[in-house]
């Protein structure tokens, strides 16, 4: 049993929280923000996530009092070896517009390798200096983090664990992110990964916008993700006077600096820009009860907007197990060619509208306008199956990272883990068409 199975945590999606390390549970200042001395000698920083004259209801900031201040801190070098296999620059990739199906993401072959270590970008789009952009990444790694933190000055990571339990410190405090959760640690925020064995996971990279839960519009007040169910950390430190490796990820490359202490010491926090964890299988689904297939927009958790309303940077959309009850309906997902560009992804169980080649820890990517739908065995089954009430992907919990972006496929990406018989799904398709009498 490790510390982190018994933490607690706030509650409720971007709340104003206020947090204290229980061993020091005066360390907030009442009434104001900067004190002239701050209680037990700690100094205030604050951490924004939007423009200081953001609006009122999109403003994001947090105060943070800590033992020293996260500027203390020699100065960055460059990574040379670190991202051969990462990138935010897609715009030298050549463009491809075929569908993509990759195997499971093989696990680290060697001890000691940590999440920081093994990062591989499949696609995004975008531009990360002008911050307007997403892109898509795996991770694998057997090791945690000794004495480094990272963090991701262009964006806000969305963490999607398929495989192990992630312990993760950060400046807010801890969290224990299992296999159907997810962590969302917003842009500038430090952090480190500690693994129980062997992990791998998804990462969804969004820069210029922070997710959001969706609107709901006529489904109304309650429902899909709500608000209650996202957990934050209570405030944790640590006071430690070792050499740290802060490692920070800028403008697409990676930097190092060292410094003489453990960037989490802060004592106590309050504001709204934190990291939070959701557990997916608090999802409420909605869904037809009547005829025809919805959208998956019903089943969207988190979306990152962009400037254009309705319209994502990035949505985060999974397909949890719920019944199925539509009439004279094809009732798996329908064939499609989409101005949006879709990667799945899959924790655990079996898609329903692939059940052969598509395998947890893989993924697929069907470009902006590239057809796709339900292979050939799905098709035949569904369309001839008696329509009773039946439960869909039990066992099952898929996800899909939906962009408004065209999506460039790495080079990495396209020579790696390839499935290159992906295309074959649907070469047995038939032609049923017969001419009226």
């Amino acid at each position: 049993m490790s510390e982190f199975d018994e933490l607690k945590y706030l509650t409720g999606f971007g709340n104003e929280h206020a947090s204290a390390d229980p061993r020091v549970p005066d360390a907030l200042p009442v009434g104001q923000n900067s004190p002239q001395k701050c209680a037990h000698g700690l100094y205030a920083e604050q951490l924004s996530g939007t423009a200081f004259t953001a609006p009122r209801s999109q403003n994001q900031r947090s105060w943070l009092y800590r033992i020293r201040p996260s500027v203390i801190h020699r100065p960055f070098e460059a990574i040379k070896e670190n991202g051969q296999n990462w990138t935010n620059n897609f715009s030298s990739i050549p463009p491809n517009p075929n569908q993509y199906r990759w195997n499971p993401f093989p696990l680290p072959t060697k001890e000691g390798v940590t999440f920081v270590d093994n990062l591989y970008t499949v696609c995004g789009g975008g531009d990360v200096i002008s911050r307007t952009g997403l892109a898509i990444h795996q991770f694998s790694c057997n090791a945690s983090m000794e004495h480094t933190a990272m963090y991701n000055s262009d964006g806000d990571f969305l963490i999607v664990p398929q495989q192990g339990s992630l312990e993760i410190t950060t400046e807010f405090g801890r969290l224990l992110v299992n296999p159907q959760e997810i962590i969302v640690i917003p842009q500038g925020i430090r952090f480190s990964v500690g693994v129980r064995g062997p992990s791998r996971g998804y990462i969804l990279e969004v820069y210029g916008t922070h997710f959001q839960l969706p609107d709901l519009g006529p489904i109304g007040a309650n429902g899909l993700a709500n608000p209650r169910d996202f957990e934050t950390p209570e405030a944790w430190f640590e006071d430690l006077d070792v050499e740290y490796n802060i490692i920070n990820k800028y403008q697409g490359s990676w930097f190092q600096a060292k410094q003489g202490h453990s960037p989490f010491d802060v004592v106590g926090w309050h504001g709204n820009y934190c990291p939070y964890k959701y557990d997916l299988r608090k999802f409420m689904v909605i869904n037809t009860v009547s005829f025809d297939h919805c959208d998956p927009s019903i089943f969207t958790v988190l979306t990152a907007p962009s400037v254009k309303h309705g319209t994502a940077i990035a949505d985060f959309v999974i397909f949890p197990p719920r019944w199925g009850c539509a009439d004279n309906t094809f009732r798996p997902p329908y064939y499609h060619r989409n101005c949006m560009s879709e990667y799945m992804g899959l924790i655990t169980g079996c898609y329903e509208a692939k059940e052969g080649g598509f395998k947890p820890g893989g993924g697929s990517l069907h470009s902006m306008m590239t057809p796709h739908g339900p292979d050939f065995n799905c098709f035949e089954m569904a369309s001839n199956v008696d329509l009773k009430p039946q439960r869909v992907a039990e066992g099952t919990m898929s996800f899909m990272f939906e962009s408004s972006l065209n999506m460039a496929i790495t080079n990495w990406a396209i020579t790696q883990n390839v499935d290159k018989d992906y295309y074959k799904d649907w070469q047995p398709l038939k032609k049923h068409f017969t001419l009226p009498k």
